[in-house]
């Protein structure tokens, strides 16, 4: 059962918005849209309609920040269900590419996040066993992690009273890619003293200790990690999950190593007919290795290039994501959808194009063009009942939801109004901008500014530093567990202003910021369209002394529709407002720490870069 704890009520417009969306649920209706304005208690409003219906809940962010966020106000909202954190384990990633025009070959090389890739196997294990569960993922969650059935099927179960020996537990474990190491004891490892193995799960979650009695486990007993010196918590049994998320059982191991030597014969015969000799001798030397890993350790490096015979897919089939672990009739919301969708569709075409050179050139068979995300139309048939979040929905989710399936949340519940907006000349602007900033961090506001570039954000920074202001820049060099508690600094005061592109444009919940500064507003293009300035200036949204200045020295299209929409909505929620006697009042949102930050110094990439002379005119 998912039970929302929570002082707060629905109020303003959210208990019909909340009904409405419960309703078309239950009556089977595929698409909906809850168009919400910044501020009007969208992710309060979707967590009631969560725990009306009762149905496990993917909810997909457009980037990390946004789903940090988004966990952990759900984790906050649902104390007592699983609540998980689905998101790229990458902190670097370089996938593996051929560029043709200069025969230069780029080995995958990546740098993962061991945190993220336990939260991950956390969020697999729980859908997998629980109903009452909500995953916040980012677009991450319609990548290929294989099959749920033989992640189940493989998973090893014992019980006290068991017949089986210390060596062949050793042995499971092993299979399931745990690392014996009896030093550095750490997730997805186990260690090995006497008649006692420990096992530390994957998730980093527990520790399970199991005793032996000759030929039999003569005891189970669990602990969690922070508390091992503590007694253990005794256990008739417990179920032990893969390490990884691609193990295939050995019996069918054998056949899918067999599938691939057939495939890479047959390849090789066509690449040798074409006269491509070198590449049939690449191929070979490459994937020959590969199962010999394979056979010896039941892993290699790129093992997932091998998914589709791992997991017996037909050629085109699509790839087991995150979406197949959950149970039929889960729920997906697409916050932030007007993002949120264009990224789905784009990730499939994108992969194949660079899976296809590989190929064409012998680094890797044709199989592996199925490991790849979800295409849009896989994604929209996995996802049976999808509600797109957005205060600025496309024209497309409109169509597709159909009027009935719209529903609106124009008002906030604490009578807070679209911001007040203003164009200001480029002329001086910096200047000006810091004077504006002073005025902020005197009331104890805070201040977003959003420039066009990663190194002019940088710069602008180091800038309003030497004027004496508390400045911080944030954009995606940032790495994934940091962002969170910059956020959470600028709150606290740490930081007069954030300096930023993108990633301050959707969602985020900064009650303090009570101005948004768009410098170049007038450089038509996606990081000034109309959706981009709407979305940007709902920011400062949450403050009863909201502002947006616009520095432009022309009103673009795109500015004209954006303050035009702006007005609209303030003029309706003024008006109501009015009818009803509210005073528009602050929010007070409690500031969390982000469990899972990090506590580094966070570091520019860059050198002194000039960018910044390009603004002061």
């Amino acid at each position: 059962m998912l039970q929302l704890v929570s002082k707060l009520k629905p109020a303003g417009e959210q208990p019909t918005a909340i009904n409405r969306l419960a309703q078309n649920i239950k009556a089977g209706k595929k698409h909906q849209v809850l168009l919400g304005v910044t501020g009007s208690g969208k992710t309060f409003t979707l967590a009631n309609v969560i725990a009306k219906t009762g149905r496990p809940a993917l909810i997909i962010e457009p980037n990390k920040t946004l789903a940090a966020q988004i966990y952990q106000e759900l984790k906050d909202l649902f104390p007592h269900n699983g609540v998980h954190y689905f998101v790229s384990y990458y902190d670097y990633y370089q996938p593996e590419a051929y560029i043709p025009q200069t025969d230069t070959y780029i080995e995958k090389d990546a740098k993962i996040n061991e945190v993220i890739d336990r939260l991950r196997h956390a969020a697999a294990q729980d859908v997998l066993s629980r109903r009452d569960v909500i995953v916040v993922a980012s677009v991450s969650c319609i990548y290929n992690i294989g099959s749920p059935e033989e992640y189940r099927r493989v998973s090893l179960k014992i019980q006290r009273g068991q017949k089986m020996s210390r060596r062949n537990l050793l042995s499971a474990l092993t299979a399931l890619q745990y690392v014996r190491n009896d030093t550095d004891f750490k997730p997805g490892t186990f260690r090995a003293r006497g008649n006692t193995i420990e096992i530390y799960s994957v998730t980093g979650m527990e520790v399970t200790r199991v005793e032996f009695s000759g030929e039999k486990i003569a005891g189970i007993a669990t602990k969690k990690p922070q508390s091992l010196r503590t007694n253990d918590i005794k256990a008739a049994n417990r179920k032990i999950f893969p390490a990884k998320f691609w193990i295939t059982p050995q019996a069918k191991l054998k056949i899918a190593m067999a599938n691939i030597h057939a495939e890479l014969q047959d390849r090789l015969q066509e690449l040798k007919k074409r006269g491509k000799f070198a590449e049939a001798a690449r191929l070979e030397r490459r994937t020959n290795y590969d199962l010999e890993m394979i056979a010896e350790t039941g892993y290699c490096h790129g093992i997932e290039n091998y998914s589709r015979h791992m997991e017996f897919r037909e050629p085109g089939e699509a790839p087991f994501t995150l979406l197949d672990y959950f149970p039929k009739n889960f729920l997906v919301f697409a916050d932030e959808s007007h993002v949120t969708l264009p990224q789905i569709k784009a990730m499939s075409a994108q992969d194949r194009q660079r899976k296809q050179a590989l190929i064409d050139y012998g680094f890797r068979l044709p199989s592996a063009v199925d490991n790849r995300p979800l295409s849009f139309h896989e994604f929209e048939k996995k996802a049976l009942q999808t509600i797109c979040v957005s205060a600025t929905p496309s024209a497309y989710e409109i169509k597709r939801a159909g009027r009935p399936g719209i529903v609106e949340l124009l008002v906030r519940p604490t009578g807070l109004l679209e911001p007040s907006v203003e164009i200001r000349p480029t002329k001086n602007q910096l200047k000006n901008l810091a004077e504006e900033i002073k005025k902020r961090a005197a009331k104890n506001q805070r201040v977003l500014a959003i420039t066009i570039t990663k190194r002019l954000a940088e710069e602008l920074s180091e800038y309003f530093g030497r004027e004496g202001l508390k400045t911080q820049w944030l954009h995606s060099e940032i790495k994934t567990m940091e962002r969170p508690e910059i956020l959470k600094n600028l709150r606290e005061g740490k930081y007069d202003a954030l300096i930023g592109i993108n990633l301050l444009r959707e969602g985020l919940d900064l009650p303090e910021v009570s101005l948004i500064a768009i410098l170049d507003a007038d450089k038509e293009g996606f990081l000034r369209n109309e959706t981009t300035l709407i979305q940007t200036m709902g920011r400062a949204a949450r403050n009863p002394e909201g502002h947006v200045i616009l520095y432009a020295d022309k009103t673009t299209g795109s500015m004209a529709a954006a303050i035009r929409e702006i007005k609209r909505r303030r003029k309706i929620q003024e008006e109501y407002n009015k009818r009803r006697g509210i005073t528009p009042r602050p929010i007070n949102k409690a500031i969390q720490a982000w469990p899972f930050t990090a506590q580094k110094a966070v570091e520019s990439e860059f050198a002194t870069i000039q960018d910044i002379k390009i603004l002061e005119k």
